[in-house]
């Protein structure tokens, strides 16, 4: 293979991470993106919840949010070295500088965007969630979407709406707006 064949090998086999707030759709997209362009289906938070053996908020209550965020990073370094995987990462992923790094470095960054009230209407129900464990959930996720979608877009290749569209309209959006190299 020639040069210009591995380079484009190389990029064919960038993983597609998607970032995002928790509600924002990230894992159900990224199952049916991943299904729909024959790449494998890789999530942080799994992922994490299946090497420690316990639920996210288990390690939020016995590490707090630092301890989880330094498990994150671990397994998002990892993660993103796979090739041709489409990554779908936790929400808070992104409060950490070495994360959005590697992530705009190595990898194709999808930001799934939602409005705080189209993440409330998903997630008012969810009482799984560590960081909606407040006195008023509704406006903790205002002050998340303010704070983290600055971070998305910083790191962003392709901005998409996820709110109201269906699952399977989204996934054909997203590819739609793919390099050529990512499709194949």
């Amino acid at each position: 293979m020639d040069d210009a064949g591995a380079a484009r090998a190389e990029a064919a086999s960038r993983p597609i991470v998607l970032v995002g707030m928790m509600g924002s759709g990230k894992s159900t997209v990224g199952r049916r993106l991943a299904a729909r362009l024959g790449r494998r289906f890789v999530d942080s938070d799994k992922a994490i919840e299946s090497r420690c053996g316990v639920p996210i908020a288990t390690i939020f209550e016995l590490e707090g949010e630092e301890g989880f965020r330094r498990r994150e990073s671990a397994v998002i370094d990892e993660l993103s070295r796979l090739p041709g995987v489409v990554l779908a990462t936790g929400g808070g992923a992104v409060t950490r500088d070495e994360n959005r790094r590697l992530l705009a470095e190595r990898g194709f960054v999808v930001f799934l965007q939602a409005s705080a009230t189209d993440l409330w209407q998903r997630l008012r129900r969810d009482r799984s969630r560590p960081l909606l464990q407040t006195a008023d959930p509704r406006a903790r996720i205002a002050e998340l979407v303010a704070a983290r979608d600055p971070l998305y877009l910083g790191i962003a290749d392709l901005t998409i709406a996820s709110a109201r569209q269906p699952v399977e309209e989204l996934v054909t959006d997203i590819i739609g707006r793919l390099p050529d190299e990512l499709r194949a």
